[in-house]
C-alpha cells in the first residue's frame, strides 16, 4: 500500500492536479484564483492565477517539453493553455472535453465523453486526428496513449452496466485488453472508473471513485494490487497525477454532499 507523505490544503474541491517545472497546480472552481501553485518539494503556496473567460473545468495536465499546463473547459468546449510565464491562451474542442492528457509527441489528448471520442490537438490547438470508439465503451471519461501508440481508457457512470478500463489498438476501433466489467466492489470490478496515470513501463493507475481506492494494473490490465484504500482518504478520489521522478501519486480527495462535490483537498502517496 502506498504511504502518506502529505496533505495539502482543504478548500473548495479540486478539479485537477499536475506539475511543472518544480511546482505543483492545483485547479478549483471558483469565480478567480481558480489555479493555485505550490513548491514541489516545501508544498508552500507561491501564487494564485485566475483563468479568463473560465466556465466549468474538467481536468488538468501538463508538458514539461511544451512548459504549459492545460486546463478542460466542459461548458466552454475549449482547452485553456497556461504557459510557464503565466500567459493564458485557448482553442475550441467543439465538444465537452472530460479527460485530458499529453502523448509521446507532446500533443494533447482530449477524451469527449458524451459523444465516446478521443480528439488530438497539437499545443497550439491544431487538430491532429479524431477517433470515434467502440460503441460498448460508453461514457469514457479518460484517455492515454501509451507508446506504443495504443490507448488506454477509463468508462462507465454510476447507472451504465459496464465499469471499464480497456486498451484500444492504435485507431481505436478494437479492444487489446480489458478489466472489470460489471459494476461491483471486488478487485475484479469497478464504481466509475474515472482517471488514469500511466507510468513509463506502462502500469496503470485507475481512480475507482465510488469504491473510493486507487488500483494497479499490469501493462496488459491485469490486477496487480489497490495502492490507496478508502482508509487512506477522507472523501472520493476523483484525479491522479503520477510524479515518476519523485515517486509520488498525487490524489485529489472531493467531499461529495447534496448533490455536488463542496470540499476537497490533495493527498500526497508515495509509491
Amino acid at each position: 500500500m502506498a504511504q502518506l507523505v502529505h496533505t495539502l490544503p482543504e478548500r473548495r474541491p479540486v478539479i485537477g492536479v499536475t506539475s511543472l517545472a518544480g511546482e505543483i497546480y492545483l485547479l478549483r472552481p471558483k469565480g478567480r484564483d481558480q489555479v493555485e501553485v505550490y513548491d514541489v518539494i516545501t508544498y508552500r503556496l507561491q501564487r494564485c492565477l485566475t483563468v479568463p473567460n473560465a466556465r466549468e473545468f474538467t481536468d488538468m495536465t501538463s508538458c514539461e517539453h511544451c512548459r504549459c499546463v492545460y486546463i478542460g473547459d466542459y461548458d466552454g468546449e475549449c482547452v485553456h493553455r497556461l504557459d510557464v510565464q503565466g500567459a493564458f491562451t485557448r482553442w475550441t474542442v467543439s465538444d465537452e472535453p472530460s479527460g485530458l492528457s499529453v502523448n509521446a509527441l507532446h500533443n494533447v489528448i482530449v477524451t469527449c465523453h458524451d459523444v465516446h471520442k478521443v480528439k488530438e490537438f497539437s499545443s497550439r490547438g491544431v487538430s491532429v486526428r479524431e477517433i470515434t470508439l467502440p460503441d460498448d465503451v460508453i461514457n469514457p471519461w479518460h484517455a492515454i496513449e501509451t507508446r506504443s501508440g495504443q490507448f488506454i481508457v477509463c468508462h462507465g457512470e454510476p447507472d451504465d452496466p459496464v465499469h471499464r478500463v480497456c486498451m484500444m489498438s492504435a485507431d481505436g476501433r478494437h479492444i487489446v485488453h480489458s478489466h472489470g466489467g460489471q459494476r461491483g466492489s471486488d478487485t475484479g470490478q469497478y464504481n466509475v472508473p474515472l482517471h488514469l496515470a500511466v507510468d513509463d513501463n506502462e502500469f496503470a493507475f485507475v481512480v475507482d471513485v465510488n469504491n473510493r481506492r486507487v488500483t494497479l494494473l499490469s501493462p496488459t490490465l491485469e490486477y496487480v494490487r489497490q495502492v490507496v484504500s478508502r482508509d487512506q482518504l477522507k472523501w472520493d478520489p476523483v484525479r491522479l497525477y503520477l510524479h515518476q521522478q519523485q515517486g509520488l501519486l498525487y490524489v485529489t480527495d472531493n467531499e461529495w454532499k447534496d448533490g455536488d462535490f463542496t470540499s476537497g483537498r490533495v493527498v500526497v502517496f508515495s509509491v
